[in-house]
């Protein structure tokens, strides 16, 4: 049978299930990818489970969140991941090196390969001919340990690219407008695979943007072909021989169809508080400016500072507007420096900051307050960026750059010079000083975890009751994220290892109490719209409430990850089997559920007696899930199994 690129990466990684949309596969994992912010509770979940080496092909730790180091908690960490990473054999990348989606698919992005990240930007990776699917960090230490990753089929959505981009317009530009056509729940249960003439126009870091934000979409992940493109990336960066072509068998066909006319896209922009607000930049061209943003792993290709350079080659930025330039790894701030790029940004006005994610997770380059940011960052959830009352826009390295130069929101079209050609290196400079390789396994033996005073042993978590009588404590819209849930920043993320003191901050974006009320109230559920869970992967936003109390969340639909983050740390995802009911339920009201056990275990509907009458409730779970839940997580699941 005739194969687009997604199936033939499942179908060689196959190893529990069938290839149709909804039924429970696994599949083999080949690389996993973990970054400070999700690593330390993957390493210490590995602690938990008693692994003394990983078993993958690749397992690398980035990092390249926590850089800020206003005390001891950040340096602590760094310095317990790295022992953790040699104990383990686990490739390290030293802080300043770089952020890992670009570092990654440097060093060790490979056609045909699967790779599970602790990141939801994983799929970033699928620019490679990979399948690359970001998940919870006990999913990917799951994997370290050699167990298949399980998730439900998805449809695989064949987007086919015609045309050429215009001046002006790039990448995001495509991305974009998937989400102005989609919204951020448009791609639920799918893979998106591109394909088609047009992609002779983008290169592999071009793709590398399209798949990164395709997890805005809530997509599974996103795939390209292995291609000339492909090829060139990895002979650039001295890996050639990785090379192996991929492309959709002729014939193959997909679940659903869309196409894309590259000639036909305008510059785009998506407007506060959301990446699926997109609209042309020159619908909100004219409003103030008080920052521009570049870099971050959505854009963080040599060719999207370049661009940036060119454009302010001899001009110099608006005195009003702050611009920050986040370079995304050593290798392509060293390329750039080079070139003589960096001395153009510097010229212009520019502010330098150190490789690393920064201002794109609210750690650093916050801006002004009641004032609008432009970003090439993947999101702009409210108060992400540091700032509780932020306006943050997210749009192309051309849009930031001449929005930059005018002191306001501007189309670059409307610039009075000519568009840059710039393109990728094909002799990019290859720094890998703090790239450390992993030990060979007797020297990994003798090396000793240090763990600082600020890292908590995971909590240990009591199977889930067969009756539960639960306060409502929160009653939320659609489009909940974990942002909100569990939120980022440079005074949250340190304790991203300590999960009793991270615990304080849960649902601060909703509900600054809420800390409290879980606490007088003990065990509690909360109720939610649709696609509730969207953007990151951390599972900080259902472990920590799961320390709080919280036992089930109920929606009228849930994000990928976040709904299977719940069920690992045993809270019970449901959502409304009548979304009408989401009307009844407020806040203060109490659920009863009877006899939990045994209907999970016989079908997918929970009858709740709320205090006006029953509802009817629906879980997703697979057989597994079940266990996993009735065991109270997955920790408490794999502990089981692994003494029978």
């Amino acid at each position: 049978m005739a194969m687009n690129v997604a199936h033939q990466l499942i179908d060689a990684h196959l190893v529990e299930g069938k290839m149709a949309p909804g039924e429970a596969i696994a599949l083999s994992i080949d690389q996993t990818l973990t970054q400070d912010a999700t690593g330390t509770m993957v390493m210490l979940e590995l602690e938990a489970m008693g692994l003394e080496r990983v078993k993958t092909e690749v397992s690398a730790q980035y990092v390249d969140h926590n850089l800020i180091q206003e005390d001891n908690k950040n340096p602590d960490d760094h310095r317990f991941l790295q022992s953790a990473a040699a104990r383990l054999g686990v490739w390290f990348s030293r802080a300043g090196n770089g952020v890992s989606h670009p570092t990654h698919q440097q060093h060790f992005g490979q056609p045909g390969k699967t790779l599970l990240g602790s990141d939801s930007h994983t799929p970033a990776a699928g620019s490679m001919g990979m399948l690359a699917i970001g998940a919870g960090g006990i999913d990917v230490a799951m994997a370290m340990a050699g167990e298949p990753f399980h998730l439900k089929m998805p449809e695989v959505w064949g987007v086919r690219l015609t045309g050429e981009l215009p001046d002006w317009v790039s990448a995001k530009d495509v991305i974009l407008e998937m989400l102005r056509r989609h919204g951020v729940d448009g791609g639920i249960g799918r893979i998106i695979e591109y394909y088609g003439p047009g992609l002779a126009c983008l290169s592999a870091m071009d793709r590398h943007v399209i798949a990164n934000m395709g997890a805005e979409l809530g997509a599974t992940t996103s795939v390209f072909p292995a291609d000339d493109a492909v090829q060139r990336f990895l002979a650039a960066v001295g890996r050639g021989d990785d090379f192996s072509p991929l492309a959709a068998d002729d014939g193959a066909g997909y679940d659903i169809d869309e196409k894309i006319d590259l000639s036909r896209l305008e510059p785009l922009i998506a407007t506060p508080s959301s990446p699926g607000n997109v609209v042309p930049v020159r619908e909100v061209a004219g409003e103030s400016l008080s920052q521009a943003y570049i870099g971050s792993s959505a854009n963080p290709g040599y060719r999207d500072f370049a661009i940036a350079a060119e454009m302010l080659k001899d001009r110099r930025i608006s005195d009003w507007v702050s611009f920050d330039i986040n370079p995304t790894s050593r290798s392509i701030l060293e390329t750039l420096d080079r070139d003589g790029h960096v001395l153009s940004l510097l010229g212009a006005g520019g502010r330098l900051h150190q490789a690393g994610c920064n201002g794109c997770i609210g750690m650093g380059q916050a801006p002004a307050n009641d004032s609008n940011s432009l970003r090439t960052t993947p999101r702009n959830f409210p108060g992400r960026s540091g700032t509780r009352e932020d306006r943050v826009f997210l749009c192309s390295p051309e849009t930031a750059t001449a929005s930059a130069l005018n002191g306001a929101i501007s189309d670059p079209r409307d610039l009075d010079f000519a568009y840059p050609r710039v393109s990728e290196p094909d002799d990019p400079l290859i720094d890998v000083r703090d790239l450390m390789p992993p030990l060979e396994p007797d020297a990994a033996r003798k090396v000793e975890l240090i763990k600082g005073p600020n890292i908590a042993s995971l909590p240990e978590f009591e199977a889930i009751a067969d009756r539960l009588e639960l306060p409502v404590l929160l009653k939320m819209h659609n489009d909940v994220s974990t942002d909100e849930i569990m939120p980022a920043g440079n005074e949250v993320l340190p304790y991203r290892s300590n999960i009793p003191r991270i615990a304080e901050f849960c649902f601060r974006g909703i509900d600054e109490e809420y800390p409290q009320k879980a606490e007088a109230s003990g065990d509690h559920c909360v109720i939610a719209g649709r696609n509730y869970g969207q953007g990151s992967s951390r599972e900080h936003a259902a472990i920590a409430p799961r320390y709080n109390g919280l036992r089930v969340a109920i929606a009228k639909s849930f994000a990928r990850i976040h709904w299977q983050n719940l069920v690992n740390f045993g809270v019970l995802p449901l959502r409304f089997d009548d979304p009408g009911d989401y009307d009844t339920l407020e806040s203060g009201q109490t659920l009863t559920f009877e006899g939990v056990h045994e209907t999970l275990k016989q079908g997918d509907r929970i009858a709740v007696q709320s205090d006006d009458g029953e509802i009817v409730l629906r879980h997703d779970l697979t057989p597994r899930q079940v266990e996993i839940l009735l065991e109270g997580g997955l920790v408490n699941w794999m502990k089981r199994h692994r003494e029978g």
